[in-house]
C-alpha cells in the first residue's frame, strides 16, 4: 500500500485524484489552504462529496509554510508525493506576478527539499502547456524549446520544472511534470471558460470569446488527466516532462456549439481581441505518455454533457 501526499487535493484534479487512489486502496493525505482566489465553499464540497465515505488526513496549510510540511512528512512517512498546489491562471498571474512567483516557485522548492530529505518514491508535479508560449510548431512536443514563455504564471511552471531537473539530477529523486492541456469536467474551477460560459448563457448574458474565436485546444477532460497522472506516479520516472492531453484538437467555436446544445439555449458571443498572455493554440504530442500505455477516451460532446449536468444539480439550475 503506497501512502500518497496530493498538494492541493481540494482542488479540481485533485480531489478526482484523491478518490481514483482511495478506490485502488492507497492511503491519501492532501494539503490544501483553502484561499479565495475561487468560492472556498466549491473546495470544501469536493472535499465533502466527493471524497464522502473515504478515510484520509487533510491538513489545512500553506505549501510556503516548511514547518507544517516538515511535520507532514516526518509523522505521515510519504512513500509519494503528486504536487498540484499552485496559484493557477494566466490572466490574473499577470495582474499579481509576486504571488505566482512565491507560491508556484518557493512552495515547489519547499516540497522538492522534502522529498529528496526523506527519500521518497517518485515527485509527480502539475506543469502546463502554457509552457510553450507562442511557439509556432504544433503539435507541441516535449523536446521542444520552451525558454520563452509570455506570462509570468508560464514562467513560474518553466522554473519549476528546471528545480525539479536539479533534484532530480543532484538528490535521485524521480520527478516528473505534466504539462496539462485545458483541463475540464464537472467540478471545475469557476475562472474556467466552460464555467464561465455555462452561467452566462444559463442567465441570458453574453459571453466574451477571445480572439474572435480563432481559437483552438486539446480540450482534457479530468478523468483523462487522473489516469494519466496515476499512470505516471506508478512508474517512477528518473526525471521528465510529459504532455497530457486530448488526442483531439477542437475550435473554441465547436466547443462552444457543443455547449449551446447541451444547455438547449444559444449564446449571445461578445466577439473580443486576444488576451494578454494568452495562445490562439495549444495542440498536444502525447506519444510520450501514450507509450507507456495510457489514452484519453472521453470527448467533448460527452464530458461538456456530464459538466452541464453537474452545474445544473450543484447550483439548482434549470
Amino acid at each position: 500500500m503506497t501512502k500518497v501526499l496530493i498538494t492541493g487535493g481540494a482542488g479540481f484534479i485533485g480531489s478526482n485524484l484523491a478518490k481514483k487512489l482511495l478506490e485502488r486502496k492507497d492511503e491519501v493525505v492532501i494539503i490544501d489552504n483553502f484561499n479565495d482566489y475561487y468560492d472556498p465553499k466549491l473546495k470544501q464540497d469536493r472535499i465533502k462529496v466527493i471524497l464522502k465515505g473515504y478515510k484520509f488526513k487533510l491538513y489545512k496549510g500553506d505549501i510556503r509554510d516548511v514547518a507544517l510540511l516538515e511535520k507532514i512528512f516526518k509523522k505521515e512517512k510519504i512513500d509519494k508525493v503528486v504536487h498540484l498546489a499552485a496559484m493557477a491562471g494566466v490572466r490574473y498571474a499577470i495582474e499579481n506576478p509576486l504571488i505566482y512567483a512565491d507560491v508556484n516557485v518557493l512552495g515547489t522548492t519547499n516540497l522538492l527539499q522534502l522529498s529528496a530529505k526523506y527519500k521518497l518514491k517518485n515527485f509527480v508535479y502539475a506543469s502546463s502547456s502554457s509552457v510553450y508560449g507562442n511557439n509556432k510548431k504544433m503539435p507541441f512536443s516535449e523536446t521542444d524549446s520552451v525558454d520563452t514563455p509570455i506570462s509570468p504564471y508560464a514562467a513560474t511552471k518553466k522554473a519549476t520544472e528546471l528545480m525539479a531537473h536539479v533534484f532530480s539530477h543532484v538528490h535521485g529523486l524521480p520527478t516528473t511534470g505534466l504539462r496539462f492541456f485545458t483541463v475540464y469536467g464537472p467540478w471545475g474551477r469557476p475562472d474556467m471558460a466552460l464555467f464561465k460560459f455555462t452561467k452566462n448563457i444559463l442567465a441570458g448574458l453574453p459571453i466574451d470569446v477571445y480572439n474572435r474565436g480563432k481559437m483552438s485546444r486539446n480540450f482534457t477532460y479530468v478523468d483523462d488527466i487522473v489516469s494519466g497522472t496515476i499512470s505516471v506516479l506508478d512508474a517512477n520516472l528518473p526525471y521528465g516532462v510529459m504532455n497530457i492531453g486530448g488526442d483531439k484538437e477542437e475550435t473554441l467555436l465547436r466547443y462552444i456549439e457543443v455547449l449551446e446544445k447541451c444547455l438547449g439555449k444559444k449564446a449571445k458571443k461578445n466577439l473580443m481581441p486576444m488576451q494578454p498572455g494568452d495562445v490562439p493554440s495549444t495542440v498536444a504530442d502525447i506519444k510520450k505518455l501514450r507509450k507507456m500505455g495510457w489514452r484519453p477516451t472521453t470527448g467533448i460532446d460527452k464530458g461538456i454533457q456530464n459538466f452541464v449536468e453537474w452545474y445544473r444539480e450543484y447550483y439548482k439550475v434549470k
